[in-house]
């Protein structure tokens, strides 16, 4: 009589959940980081929204606009930031744009995302992302 092994050895198994695990335990936290990035992307794109409505209103008023409060930065430079639930505060002072993360990981809650502007020879404007002092460096925009 013919004897037909079907299925797999014990020993196959157990390899095949220890390249799972392994997969596992390094995909996890690039999800994780990928995830904060991610919502991250909604606070600078709310103040990108900001920083156009800053250079407007700079090459209008040839000065800065001074909004310590985010209903300041709404009334004053016309910038709806009614939808964004990852900010928790905005101002503009001198021209720097200054953002406090909430909702997005603890690793950056309560801390803030900063936007210099530095005027060019031409008129024109270079912008340069920088945060709080203990925002983590990775996870600061470039460009």
């Amino acid at each position: 009589m013919e004897n037909l092994n079907r299925g797999f050895t014990l020993i196959e198994l157990l390899i095949v959940i220890a390249i799972v695990g392994i997969l596992a335990a390094v995909a996890l936290p690039l999800y994780k980081m990928h995830i904060i990035r991610a919502r991250l992307t909604e606070v600078e794109n709310a103040m990108a929204n900001v920083k156009s409505a800053i250079s407007v209103y700079r090459q209008e008023t040839e000065s800065w606009p001074i909004c310590p409060t985010i209903n300041e930065v709404r009334n004053s430079l016309g910038v709806g930031l009614g939808s964004v639930d990852r900010v928790s505060g905005i101002s503009v002072i001198n021209g720097i744009i200054t953002a406090t993360v909430q909702n997005v990981d603890p690793t950056v809650d309560g801390k803030s995302l900063i936007l210099t502007p530095s005027l060019n020879g031409d008129g024109s404007f270079t912008w340069a992302w920088g945060a709080s002092p203990n925002f983590p460096t990775f996870l600061i925009p470039k460009g």
